[in-house]
């Protein structure tokens, strides 16, 4: 059990580091990149996604999360100064969660 745990912590790290360099480096590589109100066109033509939350991350690239209340589906983009975004993930299961202030997570 103990192993697994290890093994599965790595890969979690591995990704985790690997979603970063790709966000950083400024290539797409494997992640898909385009203009940014295309980006978001296609979000909502496509999959009814709209922007839930946005940061402001290294590097001063606009990170943001756009998802379907309706469909529970969810994309994090990255936008870089240059206004290329590039998603870099998606999955299922969006909750909108509203924690009241002064309530611990």
């Amino acid at each position: 059990m103990r192993d697994n745990l290890f093994a599965l912590s790595l890969g979690f790290g591995g990704l985790i580091l690997a979603t970063l360099w790709a966000a950083q480096s400024g290539t797409a590589g494997v992640m898909a990149c385009g203009d940014r109100q295309t980006v978001i066109d296609r979000l909502e033509t496509r999959f009814g996604e709209t922007r839930q939350s946005i940061g402001l991350g290294r590097g001063d690239r606009v990170v943001e999360l756009f998802a379907s209340t309706e469909t529970g589906s969810w994309t994090i983009i990255v936008t870089r100064p240059d206004g290329v975004s590039c998603l870099l993930a998606t999955g299922d299961a969006f909750e909108d969660i509203i924690v009241p202030q002064g309530d611990p997570v």
